[in-house]
């Protein structure tokens, strides 16, 4: 299933500066078909005239026959189907079980790919030393290059870049095709990463069916206070009485939990 793109979001909202556009209009910049294709119909309609006419050339490269097995999946917004028809491309008639199936790679990718060589001792991190030579490589990547590695590098590279202080490098860690779930429940317990983050992990349905990540969203003191008190409730008791003398968590959401084992006892009662 299709699901939120926290990367779409900033073309959406008009967030993104030039040269980003611009790699994304020339087919460089996309986790999935999908966030590729609504990048695209986005940036036909960029105010910078290279940025509209490069991503009108690489519509016109797509693979015809990848993008009408795309267009065929039941869940594709109906404004792209629209769009595509405006220029006298149909999906396929026949649906093929490869229309239902996550298109984990986009379309059309111009940019070059991601080696684990290219960023040397970046998969060595079992030591504080490695971790630290990490860090330091990937500060002194430009902010494209971060892109691509938050998007297609390794599991060490996300777990640094999640924590970016640009907001665009931690959704494009949150968008790539690579992100496990033991990571997003890594990432739901941490303390040091942005709020945007931890939004975006508890508004997405998809890893909320997680128990450890709903349970690791709630305990953590980063997570804004109306989000933890939403999934509160899908607590078992065990974990509601911890929270509820928890002191690294708001006090309101101490109360409500200590109300909730309070009303829950007296109903065995």
């Amino acid at each position: 299933m299709i699901g939120p793109t926290p990367l779409l979001d900033f073309f959406k909202r008009g967030e993104v500066e030039r040269d980003v556009r611009l790699l994304a209009a020339q087919g460089g910049l996309a986790p999935r078909a999908y966030e590729q294709l609504a990048m695209l119909i986005i940036l036909v309609e960029d105010p910078d005239k290279e940025i509209r006419e490069t991503a009108e050339e690489t519509l016109t490269n797509l693979p015809l026959e990848a993008l009408q097995t795309f267009l065929a999946r039941s869940d594709i917004p109906i404004g792209m189907r629209e769009f595509f028809a405006d220029r006298g491309i149909f999906p396929d008639e026949i649906p093929t079980i490869e229309a239902e199936v996550e298109f984990e790679e986009p379309l059309l990718d111009t940019a070059a790919p991601v080696e684990e060589d290219e960023f040397g001792d970046l998969l060595a991190v079992g030591h504080d030393e490695d971790r630290e030579s990490s860090y330091q490589k990937l500060a002194k990547m430009g902010f494209t290059d971060r892109l691509r590695a938050a998007m297609k590098g390794t599991k060490e590279m996300r777990a640094i870049l999640i924590r970016d202080p640009n907001k665009m490098i931690s959704a494009a860690v949150m968008s790539s095709p690579k992100l496990t779930g033991q990571e997003v429940e890594a990432f739901s317990r941490m303390a040091t990463i942005p709020e945007d983050v931890l939004r975006a992990i508890g508004h997405n349905r998809a890893y909320l069916k997680n128990y450890n990540i709903v349970l690791g969203l709630t305990k953590n003191p980063k997570t804004p206070l109306g989000l933890s008190l939403n999934l509160m409730g899908r607590l078992n008791q065990r974990d509601m009485a911890q929270l509820s003398v928890d002191r690294n968590v708001p006090e309101a959401l101490r109360i409500a939990a200590r109300k909730k084992v309070v009303q829950a006892t007296s109903g065995k009662g």
